[in-house]
């Protein structure tokens, strides 16, 4: 009888031992992130976005410093380092790879059909390449997109508010980026309901803005749409100097212009994108494959306002918008 108690007490405890043996051993492991961007490191934007990706990450148990390890890698703004830094972390044997925007996530998909890649805020993974499509990614890439090609028309709706007689809009894009297609034809869509003429102003590269500018000034247009992609969000510094100094009303799909000086933006909330993001590495991170994980668009948009840019042009700010915004800049 005490062999047989003594025997069933040793089995209990070998029993309640193998799962605590089996929660301590992800506790001990330490995880490895990469982050590849084509930005710089040090923007405020960049720094608030990226705090929010750790801090959602943090509410998932991956904490820096304790069960994580994040690698940095910053292109700042030349586009064509991003391929020797993804090669850098795959060198590095990350566990997956995190990547906003559309280029980097390429370049990480160009070297590796392995290591797991997130994309954050994609412009059109489809289109693009990177993935097979939203519902089934296939591959080793997934995430987020901020592709809401509708913009375009919202965009110029907030224009037309703020200018009531507004005739006609520059549009500033790339044609050569799958995105800013998408947004120009909604725009020409939208354009001709609201007795609106857009100009095409396309910028392919650095050399192209200065013709861009003066195509704007020749054709008289009476505001200005930015259309992000890499090219324009380099240049963003260039652009608002332009649309301050021709004292042009000005809108923009993401809030690093208007934080910038920059009049008004409407786009995908980066943030709220870079706060699910932290969803799709900690599920990876436990053994999910990205070919199974769907891609996700924008849930959230936001209207972001500065109101010392709209004094400095003169511009009365209507209540109707003032009242949408998310966030208005003093």
């Amino acid at each position: 009888m005490t062999l047989t108690l003594r025997a069933l007490t040793v089995m209990a405890l070998a029993l309640l031992a193998a799962p605590l043996a089996a929660e301590a051993q992800p506790a001990g492991r330490i995880a490895r992130i990469g982050f590849l961007s084509a930005g710089f490191p040090l923007t405020a934007p960049a720094t608030a976005t990226l705090e929010v990706f750790r801090e959602a990450l943090r509410g998932r148990g991956w904490v820096e410093g304790q069960n994580l390890l994040i690698e940095y890698r910053w292109a700042e703004g030349r586009l064509e380092r991003l391929t020797d830094l993804a090669a850098d972390l795959v060198r590095l044997n990350v566990d997956v790879i995190v990547s906003p925007g559309t280029r980097a996530p390429l370049a990480a998909k160009h070297v590796t059909p392995t290591i797991p890649i997130v994309m954050m805020s994609a412009r059109d993974p489809v289109a693009s390449g990177l993935v097979a499509s939203l519902a089934w990614p296939g591959g080793n890439m997934t995430g987020l997109s901020v592709m809401a090609p509708q913009l375009g028309g919202k965009q110029l709706q907030l224009l037309k508010e703020l200018v009531p007689g507004l005739l006609r809009v520059g549009v500033l894009w790339n044609s050569h980026s799958l995105y800013p297609r998408l947004v120009m034809r909604e725009a020409q869509m939208a354009a001709p309901a609201m007795g609106i003429e857009l100009e095409s102003l396309e910028v392919r590269g650095p050399e192209d803005f200065e013709r861009a500018f003066e195509a704007a000034m020749l054709r008289q247009v009476g505001a200005l749409i930015t259309v992000e992609d890499s090219i324009t969000m380099t240049h963003r510094t260039w652009i608002m100097d332009f649309a301050a100094q021709s004292r042009l009303p000005a809108i923009y799909g993401f809030r690093e212009f208007v934080e910038a000086g920059g009049l008004m933006m409407y786009g995908a909330d980066l943030r709220d994108l870079f706060r699910r993001s932290a969803t799709y590495v900690d599920q990876i991170l436990k053994g999910a494959k990205p070919a199974d994980l769907p891609v996700e668009q924008p849930t959230k948009f936001e209207l972001v306002v500065n109101l010392k840019t709209a004094k400095a042009l003169g511009l009365t700010i209507p209540r109707s918008v003032l009242m949408r915004a998310d966030e208005l800049i003093q």
